[in-house]
């Protein structure tokens, strides 16, 4: 055993590898989550595809799911952990709303009228001012771009919010020491 569990016996070494195992878990979801984001900016900056508000949406809804996700890890109780869980689980709701309406507006082009509604209230979020060029909307969300291995990037990123809600859901139920004791 590492030096994390030097010391402990029975429930309480059980309850610290679950805890390290969570923490890990969290970490690989930031990870994760900070690296779509940085293949967005790639797409943004080095394919010129212009971001349009369910875009800068989905990406606020990514960079809070890392923000809880590193919050989470380094906590060293299950309600904080359980706390965090349950907001990264609202930010993955939020960007599935977002990835699931533009998935619909791609799908349905002709409902779109080339201004979105949504540009001027996701352009006065404070980060579109801080660092406009990543958080400022740019582009109209009917705009179809190529496919990536088949799907479009908003297909993409609802896949990935469904699998983070689900993976972290069944985290929460699963894997965790008992209360009783």
């Amino acid at each position: 055993m590492g030096p994390l569990f030097q010391g402990l016996s029975g429930k309480h070494m059980d309850d610290a590898f679950f805890m390290q195992r969570e923490r890990r878990r969290l970490i690989a979801l930031a990870v994760v989550c900070i690296a779509l984001v940085g293949g967005a900016l790639y797409l943004q900056f080095a394919a010129h595809e212009d971001p349009c508000p369910l875009c800068i949406l989905q990406r606020y809804a990514f960079l809070a799911i890392a923000l809880f996700a590193l919050v989470g890890s380094g906590l060293r109780n299950w309600g904080g952990i359980r706390a965090t869980e349950t907001l990264i689980l609202l930010a993955a709701v939020c960007g599935v709303a977002a990835a699931g309406k533009h998935v619909w507006t791609l799908a349905h082009p002709a409902s779109s009228c080339g201004f979105d509604a949504l540009e001027p209230i996701v352009d006065a979020l404070p980060l579109a001012k801080i660092w406009p060029s990543v958080f400022q909307v740019s582009g109209l969300c009917e705009t179809p771009y190529p496919p990536i291995l088949g799907l479009s990037l908003p297909q993409w990123a609802l896949v990935a919010f469904v699998l983070t809600f689900v993976l972290v859901a069944r985290s929460m139920q699963r894997g965790r020491p008992s209360r009783a004791a």
